[in-house]
Order: structure tokens, then C-alpha cells, then sequence
């Protein structure tokens, strides 16, 4: 195990250097251009009700994990936007987030919750010196803060603040804490974001759990599958707050929802059987070895049915 964090962190080292190389070589260069003709051939698509493409099949990343740039600017495309504001919890680095293609190539406002100090140096200083986000004046409020539901919202209010945002509704949340992620969510009140996008423990299947609430819990690497919630456990609470799911992305671990008077027409609810059920043959055999497997190992450990 002591070799397998030696690996983690030796690639989180590189992230930086790889996407440093490849912003010089210009693969960056005509990124906002790009994105700004897929928006409107979406745009011109729905005007004239043409077909549109499905959720699965709009993916490309630019600095996302895998492909959640491209289903965020997909959907963002098609209900529009408010006030471009963007909460992120928790923004480990600028390279795997769902949230740093927004700020950086399409204008966004950030506040990005940070669990450590050194997470948040790093960040500070990647947008500090990053031009396109320099350019559009939309340098992030980044945060070095441990979340706990107890001061959630009082985090979240300081970001509203110093961005001089005074409404409750922003376009964007972000969660992905690889623990009490059900707990936050259901304890977020300041605000409500039209769209969220979470990471769920895909490796919990069909049972509606989540781990139980506890501020100083911290993911562990000696027992990784013992963190978060099901896809059904977020269901649930999502439909308590007024949200539907509109899918997730192809290696089944992140979730879209949409707020429900927004867009129903165009991001139709799905449910989580039907996502389970459409994995590819190979996947899902894969997944099942894995959720058995898995689940083997914390089934005994405390668990809070939802």
C-alpha cells in the first residue's frame, strides 16, 4: 500500500508538467473557440428541434477527470446560464476538476473549497497566472477549509460575499469529498445550484446507503470502498430537494442532476436501474465482479440505510 501512495502521488507531481507541455504546444489554444462552435450547433439544433445527442455520447475533457467538461458544456449549452457561478467542493487541483474548463475558457466565477493549504497555494497560483482566466477577470475565490456540515454554509456565504453575489440560485455545484458527500449536500441551504454533479461509491450498486456522518471522517486508502453514497442514496435526496437525474458519466461514478423546473423538456429524468442496465456487456460484468468484491469487504462496517 505504501508503494501504491508512492505511485498517487509521483502522478499528481506530473499532472502540472504534462498540461504546462501541451498548453505551449497550443493544445489549449483554440479550446474556447471549439467549445464555442459545439454551443452553438447545440443551440441551432434545439432552435430548429432537431435531434440532439445523447448525454452519454458528449464528452471531451480539457481538464476534467474524464469526460465531465464535455457533458457540463453540453448541458449548460441548452438550459443557459444565470450568473455563471460555480461552487466546488472539494478542489483537490486544477487538473481533474469538474470546474476549472468553466473558469478558465468560459468566463466562470469560482469558489473553490480546498481541504489543505498546500491545495490551495497550488491553486491560487495556477489561476493567478493562467491568462485566459486573467482575461476574463474571473479569478476564483479559493478556499483552504476542512467542510463539515456544521460550517458548510457559513464557507459557502464567505465565497457569495466576496464574489458580490447576492442570489440564492448559482448555475453549478460540484461535490466530490470521497466521504460524508450525502451528509453536505443534504445540509447545503444558502444556495441553490440549477445543476450538480457528484461523485457516488458506484461500487454500493442498488442498495440505497451511505456511510454515516462524522466531521473528522477521512477517506482511506488502506479501505477505499468505505466512503460515500450509493447512486440511489442521491436519488433520493436529490428528488427531496427538487432535483431529477439526467445521467452520469461513461465509467459510472459521477451523476448529473438538473434542477427540475429547468430544462425538462430537453434533460427527461432517468433512473438509476435504467443507467445500471444500459453499461455496456463488458462493463457491467466488470462493475459486478467489483461491486461483489467490494462490498465483501465493508458489508460489516456501519452503514445508514436511506
Amino acid at each position: 500500500m505504501k508503494f501504491k501512495n508512492k505511485i498517487y502521488r509521483i502522478v499528481h507531481f506530473l499532472y502540472p508538467i504534462r498540461y504546462k507541455l501541451r498548453t505551449k504546444i497550443g493544445w489549449f489554444s483554440d479550446s474556447r473557440i471549439q467549445q464555442k462552435r459545439l454551443q452553438f450547433y447545440y443551440q441551432n439544433r434545439l432552435d430548429q428541434k432537431l435531434p440532439l445527442p445523447k448525454l452519454n455520447n458528449i464528452h471531451f475533457r480539457k481538464f476534467s477527470q474524464t469526460e465531465e467538461d464535455g457533458i457540463l458544456h453540453y448541458i449548460f449549452s441548452l438550459i443557459g446560464t444565470t450568473n455563471k457561478v460555480c461552487l466546488d467542493i472539494i478542489f483537490n487541483t486544477p487538473y481533474g476538476s469538474n470546474t476549472t474548463n468553466l473558469i478558465v475558457n468560459l468566463g466562470w466565477k469560482g469558489i473553490l473549497i480546498c481541504a489543505t493549504e498546500r491545495q490551495a497555494r497550488w491553486s491560487k497560483g495556477f489561476f493567478t497566472s493562467h491568462k485566459d482566466a486573467l482575461l476574463f477577470s474571473s479569478l476564483p475565490m479559493v478556499y483552504p477549509r476542512w467542510i463539515t456540515v456544521e460550517n458548510l454554509n457559513e464557507v459557502v456565504k464567505e465565497g457569495l460575499n466576496d464574489l458580490d453575489i447576492q442570489d440564492k440560485e448559482i448555475d453549478l455545484f460540484s461535490l466530490d469529498i470521497d466521504g460524508v458527500d450525502y451528509w453536505i449536500w443534504n445540509a447545503l441551504e444558502i444556495i441553490e445550484p440549477r445543476v450538480v454533479i457528484l461523485e457516488f461509491n458506484y461500487f454500493l450498486g442498488n442498495r440505497s446507503i451511505t456511510i454515516p456522518y462524522k466531521p473528522d471522517f477521512r477517506h482511506s486508502h488502506n479501505n477505499p470502498f468505505y466512503s460515500g453514497a450509493s447512486l440511489p442514496a442521491f436519488v433520493k435526496l436529490a428528488k427531496k430537494k427538487g432535483y431529477r437525474l439526467v445521467g452520469v458519466n461513461k465509467l459510472c461514478y459521477n451523476a448529473f442532476f438538473i434542477k427540475n423546473d429547468i430544462g425538462e423538456d430537453i434533460f427527461p429524468e432517468v433512473s438509476y436501474k435504467e443507467i445500471f442496465n444500459k453499461q455496456n456487456y463488458l462493463l457491467k460484468i466488470s462493475l459486478n465482479k467489483k461491486w461483489n468484491k467490494a462490498w465483501n469487504q465493508v458489508k460489516d462496517l456501519e452503514w445508514i440505510e436511506i
